[in-house]
């Protein structure tokens, strides 16, 4: 197949890499700077004003009623699943295509998981499978769904939403990988009763470590949620409940409210690029000009719905010579990353729960197929039309 992608007087990138946090330091460096050296300057550094802050900040942009921010993405994931009253015994369904967190947060809780498969357009968790599960075997003290927004796009929260109220399920997002993120015009971490976010050094909105938030449409759960994550105290050395030291640091809160003005353009810029993949891998022959999938197109980006807004934390492709191609980027300096290798079912961990290979064929099959191709907000044309040309060169 040969490439049909117009000629560029641009210099030509040799490498592009994944991710490049530099670029994006290098633009905001004495903002950052600066607020560090105001929480040392106040030597507050766990919660606090800065925590506080951001806590507001982040309830502002996603519609929630109150945001919590703790440790990490994973420990957000555990408070949302306990203030939504997830308790040992209970069952929740989730996507077996996905993170480790979406289920461990499960089982920490006490919880079993239920890893259900996904719709193979998207790859978020299909809600006419789950509908179908609870209709056929109601699951003993089912008491939530945690769908996933994988990649950034919110999964289908109207079905869901049905199938919630239908059976009295809470739902709580895994909102990881889409902050910013909408649904019908509400953000995410406002569609279900609770979610987490993750502020990972690699996530749209990023920390300088480990950071998450919890987020709520419930008032009271959001005090729940703040007394977990200080030991279940309400007040110092007073504790109700047995909680978990998963507070948040105040320097990370203070990087963070830096960063936050600028989400919303960055992730803009995330949009921007995964239309220029579009173009530049259908001008190349690499897709059909629906981004669907054709016989004769090696390659096909994961399906949007309209209805939602997505950020683009990754823009993944999927073809069927998935480890050919990524070693022939590589070899050319050419960052990718598979997201993800091997569903939560087939995970040795989740061994007891009783699943084996071939059971949710979607899921597996998408393991073997996806691809997460260069995406951050810094990177630039020519090195997105090289990424496409090399793919057009492996395919040739």
């Amino acid at each position: 197949m040969k490439s049909t992608l117009p000629e560029t007087t641009v210099a030509v990138p040799q490498g592009v890499p994944l991710l490049d946090l530099r670029r994006q330091y290098e633009g905001l460096r004495e903002e950052v700077l600066a607020a560090i050296a105001r929480v040392c300057d106040s030597q507050g550094f766990i919660l606090g004003p800065e925590v506080e802050a951001l806590e507001r900040e982040i309830a502002a942009l996603t519609g929630a009623a109150a945001a919590v921010g703790c440790a990490s993405g994973t420990e957000a994931l555990w408070l949302a699943l306990v203030a939504a009253g997830v308790k040992p015994g209970d069952s929740v369904i989730t996507s077996s295509f996905s993170f480790f967190a979406s289920a461990s947060a499960i089982v920490r809780a006490g919880a079993k998981p239920v890893l259900m498969d996904v719709d193979a357009g998207t790859l978020n968790l299909d809600a006419t499978l789950v509908r179908q599960r609870l209709q056929s075997d109601r699951l003993g003290n089912l008491s939530a769904i945690l769908p996933v927004h994988l990649y950034g796009q919110c999964a289908d929260m109207d079905a869901l939403q049905q199938v919630a109220d239908e059976f009295n399920l809470a739902i709580v997002e895994d909102a990881a990988q889409a902050i910013g993120a909408s649904w019908r015009g509400r953000g995410a971490g406002s569609l279900g009763t609770t979610a987490g976010f993750s502020f990972y050094p690699t996530k749209n909105l990023s920390a300088y470590g480990d950071a998450g938030i919890a987020t709520t449409t419930n008032t009271e759960a959001g005090e729940h949620m703040r007394r977990l994550r200080n030991h279940g105290s309400p007040r110092r050395y007073y504790h109700h409940e047995f909680g978990w030291n998963g507070r948040m640091d105040a320097i990370q809160a203070a990087v963070l409210r830096v960063k936050l003005p600028y989400v919303q353009q960055w992730n803009e810029a995330r949009r921007q690029h995964a239309a220029t993949y579009d173009r530049l891998l259908s001008e190349a022959g690499l897709i059909s000009n629906s981004c669907s999938s054709s016989a004769n197109a090696p390659v096909r980006p994961l399906a949007r719905d309209p209805r939602g807004t997505h950020v683009f934390h990754q823009y993944v492709i999927r073809t069927e010579r998935r480890d050919q191609l990524r070693k022939f980027l590589a070899d050319r300096k050419v960052g990718t990353e598979i997201y993800y290798p091997l569903p939560l079912h087939l995970q040795p961990v989740f061994a007891y729960l009783g699943l084996k290979e071939g059971d949710l064929p979607v899921a597996e099959q998408a393991a073997k197929e996806v691809l997460a191709l260069p995406m951050f907000p810094e990177l630039t044309e020519p090195e997105l039309r090289r990424v496409v040309s090399l793919i057009a060169e492996f395919y040739s």
